[in-house]
């Protein structure tokens, strides 16, 4: 049986990258790019109008920037909410956090190689969240301190009254950048138990994904940045 088609919006404002996108995503045979958008403005309308599995979002964009159309596209104000795949140049923007905070599922550095690109979809594409967890570990460290100073949305007592201990020991395992497997070993559980784990706590927290896990985790200060 062949696997269901993943449909992909494009949205990168550099012809030249754009189109190396479109053309590694529509080698795959489980994808198809049903459009692309060159601005922030169009990427919104696009993505109302297609209602594609996964949108490709680059940040710096004319318009619209991608933090606002993220947020637009899969914000809690949207009726949509789509699954959006944020891409950055690590060392330059400084807004990952607040496109996770719009409703980002997941990043990807804009010079990962294109099996990472493949796989980045996939992964958000499937519900899942949080890409490659050795830079999740710096991006949360170097930005971490900002989310908390902003102020809480909730109260540490408050947000983590309705969770077990272990639980919570997920959810900071979570928001230090570990992958279910790491979390496993770290706890000396199954991985299938960490999943039931996690999905309970995205359940009691109201979270939609382990990205909002990890913005609540350091928002409220269960972990601090290296």
């Amino acid at each position: 049986m062949a696997p269901p088609i993943i449909r992909v919006l494009v949205c990168e404002d550099q012809e030249l990258v754009r189109a190396g996108y479109v053309t590694i995503l529509s080698a795959q045979p489980d994808f198809e790019v049903v459009g692309e958008a060159r601005n922030g403005l169009e990427a919104v309308a696009a993505a109302g109008s297609l209602v594609p599995d996964v949108v490709i979002m680059d940040i710096r964009m004319p318009l619209l920037d991608g933090i606002e159309a993220t947020r637009r596209i899969a914000g809690p104000e949207s009726s949509s909410a789509l699954k959006v795949l944020v891409v950055t140049t690590f060392n330059l923007d400084q807004y990952v956090f607040e496109a996770f905070r719009a409703g980002a599922s997941g990043f990807l550095l804009k010079d990962a190689p294109p099996p990472d690109l493949i796989a980045a979809v996939r992964t958000i594409a499937s519900g899942n969240a949080l890409l490659a967890p050795e830079v999740t570990r710096r991006l949360i460290g170097r930005f971490g301190e900002r989310l908390r100073s902003g102020g809480a949305d909730r109260k540490l007592d408050t947000a983590l009254a309705v969770l077990t201990d272990r639980e919570r020991d997920v959810l900071r395992l979570i928001a230090e950048g570990l992958s279910n497997a790491e979390i496993a070993a770290a706890l000396f559980i199954g991985v299938e138990t960490v999943k039931t784990y996690v999905s309970r706590i995205l359940a009691k927290l109201h979270l939609r994904d382990r990205v909002q896990a990890v913005v609540l985790a350091h928002r409220i200060g269960l972990v601090l940045p290296d």
